[in-house]
């Protein structure tokens, strides 16, 4: 008999100790509740605990800092601009025995913080112009892209003007975060919870109006391009006028080197056939002849049609191969002189 009821309060002092003692990792606290309403204090200390068996349940809350992503909006700012506004923040539970009696879990402390945080966060945007929301840095001067601005000397046009210019900032995106975190805070505090950052993810135009931003930037973007344009083509006209003026100033030089180059080898020439011929009578007679028919090849062509008398001095040969034939005063027929071209026939005789 003693050995049934002993195994049989062992087996019941097992069952109590299993629904009476339960443990606590470091990420985690507890709220014990009796009968659905809390009781005691919270308990942060890990380990192993005890509570009362079947009247008395542990609740689990998280120690952890933890994250909240709120949906996306649209608002509007102080210079009427729509924009969409993304926010993310980082809270923790501060107070678990509020939080459990205000909120009993985390589904409807995020909720909460929803409806909190898009508010401040829709309040402080409605103060503040777009401009405040995107900018951090007060001072910050943005760098001149030069590859993008007009060289020539004319005034600047609206374009080149606004590009590398940042319009002044009062506040900033961090003082505009940490505005709406200190109003924030004051109205969270009541829950148990304790926000610890707010900030923005994302601020972007609404997609009314990014269209008609997009189209401006593309217009001012094709200004520049025609600024560009023009700059190019005059600098072109300039490039190819210099070259001109420089090929004609070439071309010049070098005819005016030809020309001397023929002028001085023509006279060298000259030269030679003076000494060469020159040093006979019968020699120049011959250079007399083969300069006329030169001449005749230059003038008398297979399409030339001439009227003309054969006295003339330039076609005396065209009548007779004898130099003095044509002339009356000293003709070589009458004083029976004989020289080297009376063997050479004549032009007509050839003709025949």
């Amino acid at each position: 008999m003693k050995a049934p009821l002993l195994l049989i309060v062992v087996l019941g002092l097992i069952f109590l100790a299993s629904n009476g003692l339960y443990t606590v990792s470091e990420t985690e606290q507890v709220v014990i509740t009796q009968f659905g309403m809390p009781v005691g204090e919270s308990i942060k200390k890990a380990g192993l605990h005890w509570k009362t068996p079947f009247v008395q349940t542990i609740n689990r809350l998280d120690k952890r800092v933890l994250e909240w992503d709120g949906p996306s909006a649209n608002m509007t700012t102080k210079d009427k601009v729509i924009v969409v506004v993304d926010v993310f923040g980082r809270w923790e539970i501060s107070d678990p025995l509020v939080f459990f009696r205000q909120l009993t879990d985390e589904r409807r402390a995020l909720s909460r913080l929803d409806d909190i945080l898009a508010s401040e966060t829709r309040i402080v945007i409605a103060k503040h112009d777009f401009i405040e929301a995107v900018r951090t840095t007060k001072d910050r001067k943005a760098i001149r892209d030069v590859a993008n601005t007009t060289t020539t000397g004319s005034a600047p046009s609206s374009a080149d003007s606004r590009l590398g210019v940042l319009p002044p900032i009062t506040f900033g995106r961090v003082e505009l975060e940490a505005e709406v975190l200190k109003n924030a805070i004051p109205k969270i505090e009541g829950y148990g919870i304790r926000l610890l950052d707010v900030r923005f993810k994302r601020i972007d135009y609404d997609a009314s109006v990014s269209l008609s931003i997009h189209q401006r930037m593309i217009s001012e973007r094709e200004q520049i391009a025609k600024l560009h344009r023009a700059e190019g083509e005059g600098e072109a006209a300039k490039i190819n006028g210099e070259r001109e003026r420089d090929l004609a100033t070439i071309e010049s030089e070098a005819y005016r080197k030809v020309q001397e180059m023929e002028g001085s080898a023509d006279a060298k020439a000259t030269e030679i056939y003076a000494k060469a011929y020159n040093q006979t009578p019968e020699a120049a007679q011959l250079f007399e002849f083969l300069k006329t028919m030169e001449t005749y090849k230059m003038l008398i062509t297979p399409d030339t049609t001439m009227v003309f008398t054969t006295d003339s001095e330039l076609f005396r040969f065209l009548k007779s191969s004898n130099p003095q034939a044509a002339k009356p005063a000293a003709g070589a027929a009458a004083s029976g002189e004989f020289t080297p071209l009376h063997k050479l026939p004549t032009l007509l005789e050839v003709g025949r």
